[in-house]
């Protein structure tokens, strides 16, 4: 399912930027081809003026200078003095020039009107610029000047090729299309590697549900097949066994009552529904009643248990101090749970300043079984039980991730560390909050 949505969101995305992308161009392309085209008819517009005006300057005109005009402008110029053409431009130049500038002049008597161009008339200049494709599909910008000057009715015609232009229109377009593939291919590529990292902790959040349910499903399974059996077996049992079998049922339900009282604090922490209620708390007097709390299960195992504490009391922090005590009851239980006969457990709480914060360090120390550290990030994941093998019956691996999310809301960090020597120590730091 994943794998099609990431397909999907890919094209999405790479379709949605492309498309923008051509978008720009084509815009882009369409604005600086309209001002190449614009600025070059404007520079041919501003050369037939000049060209018009020396012409009518000139008394004499020569083929050497008409010659030099078409070299060096690329123009093709063809002239008619009182309708007949000159010998420059009966010149052979081929059927398709000729053919060309017939239908130049053609395409100017139909589209222009053109008024006052009587030949009696004295000293008269005319000339218009206008772009012309011809039959070939060839381009041109041309332009048709009449000039009258002592009764002499002289017509010129001037045609110039675009192909440079269009050569030049046609490299920007492959240019921009180059570029615009060279960026599509990259956009796909960076789409498809953004919303995979976009989809990973989605993906990465599903897996853990599913392992989650199918956890809880087996840790509710087993006591309720040990209350199912107790029930079948009651029926038939004595008074006396019936009794066992009763107590049986009784601890087998608070277990599971503990179990789902678990899931739904879980269930809060991932709806970002943490209950958290801050108020002022004495932390050392808090660590000092779960001391208390759990000395007699720590000497019932014959465990050294023992707490360290300021030399002067600490002043209250705002905090959850029931949240607070519940992470402390987490950490002695798993420490008293996993440390054999004859070992020790140390707590201690102190006020320590780091980069220039107070901050509350509580740490909990014992010289119990230890984790691997490949398992040290893995503990805080749910229904994770390090060493399975060793692992008693009443914990169902929710309670260092409970711990975990507790500390998170409150904005501190929770880590576990080798104890020299072997065991295990947790270490949980919380910004200071007079």
């Amino acid at each position: 399912m994943f794998r099609k949505v990431h397909y999907h969101l890919t094209i999405l995305c790479a379709g949605t930027t492309a498309a923008i992308l051509l978008v720009m161009s084509l815009v882009y392309l369409y604005v600086s081809e309209s001002g190449l085209t614009q600025s070059q008819f404007l520079s041919f517009q501003h050369a037939m003026d000049n060209f018009v005006n020396n012409f009518k300057q000139q008394n004499v005109i020569t083929h050497e200078w008409l010659s030099r005009m078409e070299a060096n402008n690329s123009y093709f110029i063809r002239i008619t003095d009182n309708g007949v053409p000159l010998l420059f431009s009966q010149r052979k130049h081929g059927q398709d020039r000729l053919n060309t500038e017939e239908e130049a002049l053609d395409y100017f008597s139909s589209s222009f009107s053109i008024e006052n161009t009587d030949p009696s008339e004295e000293d008269m200049v005319y000339h218009s610029e206008f772009p012309f494709t011809a039959s070939t599909g060839e381009d041109y910008y041309a332009c048709v000047a009449r000039i009258s000057r002592e009764k002499q009715y002289t017509e010129i015609l001037v045609l110039y090729p675009l192909q440079e232009l269009n050569a030049k229109i046609k490299n920007q377009r492959i240019h921009f299309a180059l570029i615009d593939l060279a960026a599509v291919f990259l956009l796909s590529l960076f789409s498809f590697f953004f919303t995979k990292k976009l989809l990973a902790p989605i993906e990465r959040n599903r897996k853990e549900q599913i392992q989650f349910v199918a956890a809880a499903s087996h840790e509710l399974r087993t006591p309720l097949a040990v209350i199912l059996s107790s029930v079948s077996a009651i029926k038939k049992a004595s008074p006396e066994e019936k009794e066992n079998f009763l107590s049986t049922i009784a601890s087998e339900g608070q277990r599971m009552s503990r179990l789902i009282s678990d899931m739904l604090l879980l269930s809060q922490a991932d709806a970002h529904a943490f209950p958290v209620r801050l108020q002022p708390v004495e932390c050392d007097t808090l660590l000092l009643n779960s001391f208390e709390a759990f000395e007699p299960m720590a000497k019932e195992k014959n465990i050294s248990f023992a707490i360290s504490l300021p030399r002067t009391a600490l002043p209250p922090c705002l905090c959850d101090g029931e949240r607070l005590s519940q992470v402390i009851s987490i950490l002695f239980h798993n420490a008293i749970s996993y440390t054999p006969s004859g070992g020790s457990i140390s707590a201690s709480l102190s006020l320590d300043t780091i980069k220039k914060s107070e901050v509350l360090t509580l740490s909990v120390i014992d010289n119990g079984i230890g984790i691997p550290d490949e398992e040290k990030d893995k503990i805080f994941q749910r229904f994770y039980r390090s060493d399975r093998s060793r692992s008693v019956k009443d914990h169902f691996g929710l309670g260092l991730p409970i711990a975990s999310e507790i500390i998170r809301s409150l904005e501190g960090t929770i880590r576990v560390m080798d104890t020299p020597g072997g065991g295990s120590t947790f270490l949980v730091r919380l910004p200071f909050r007079p």
